[in-house]
């Protein structure tokens, strides 16, 4: 409401010269309690037959099924998104009981939390962004699995040859990091990777297709879902 209206206008211009300012429409905002704003409209999330996410203030609407308490903090993932919402529903799906995973980019942990709860029997949960960490280990805890899970940022050890590896993150990073990816997983073993928009997704099967015999993608809202199996090729790198 203080703020001055002409100089914000004219720094817009000089930021987007030449072109001209555009036709524009100013309203002000009503100043809210944005956390709470946002808590009241978050609302359990099923995700396949068994998982539902509950936001860790709300009751959750099937208490016999497979419970995410989440309280996402600065971090992503709160099960809304698309990206994540695929993730979810493949774990949903096809994990088996017993398998140790990966979780690369975990953001609030909401995938490595899940995949606990459906019977692996531990995730290392790595993340470049210390809010995420913090995030993860406070949901951890909330879901009584701190136990078995490790919680790091990238550049430490890393144990490889996990059964599955899930990464959430963008298309770039997915290409540059599927060498490595490829080492983590277990020949056998399945990677799981999202955040890849519809025109990407040739690009980071490409990436894979050395070392991974690749599912048909899977699509929600233009975003893609790659899964795959590890090729049993252990003399390549």
């Amino acid at each position: 409401a203080t703020a001055d209206l002409a100089a914000v206008l004219q720094h817009i211009a000089q930021a987007i010269a030449p072109k001209p300012l555009p036709d524009h429409r100013i309203a002000p905002l009503e100043d809210k309690d944005w956390e709470r704003e946002w808590m009241d409209n978050y609302h359990p999330l099923q995700m396949g037959k068994r998982l539902w996410i509950v936001p860790s203030w709300r009751e959750s609407p099937a208490p016999d099924a497979v419970n995410i308490l989440l309280d996402p903090g600065l971090a992503f993932g709160t099960g809304t998104h698309p990206t994540t919402a695929l993730c979810l529903q493949w774990l949903d799906e096809h994990l088996q009981p017993g398998t140790q995973v990966i979780d690369f980019g975990c953001g609030s942990g909401i995938l490595a939390i899940a995949a606990i709860k459906l019977g692996a029997t531990h995730v290392l949960a790595i993340d470049n962004d210390p809010q995420a960490l913090i995030a993860t280990r406070a949901n951890a805890e909330k879901n009584h699995v701190a136990k078995q899970m490790t919680v790091q940022a990238p550049g430490d050890d890393i144990h490889p040859a996990v059964d599955l590896l899930l990464a959430n993150i963008l298309a770039q990073p997915l290409i540059e990091l599927a060498g490595l990816f490829a080492r983590l997983v277990k020949p056998g073993g399945n990677i799981v990777l999202s955040g890849i928009l519809q025109q990407q997704t040739q690009q980071v099967a490409d990436a894979y297709a050395h070392w991974f015999t690749l599912d048909p993608a899977v699509e929600k809202e233009e975003w893609m879902r790659l899964s795959g199996t590890r090729n049993d090729d252990t003399g390549k790198s």
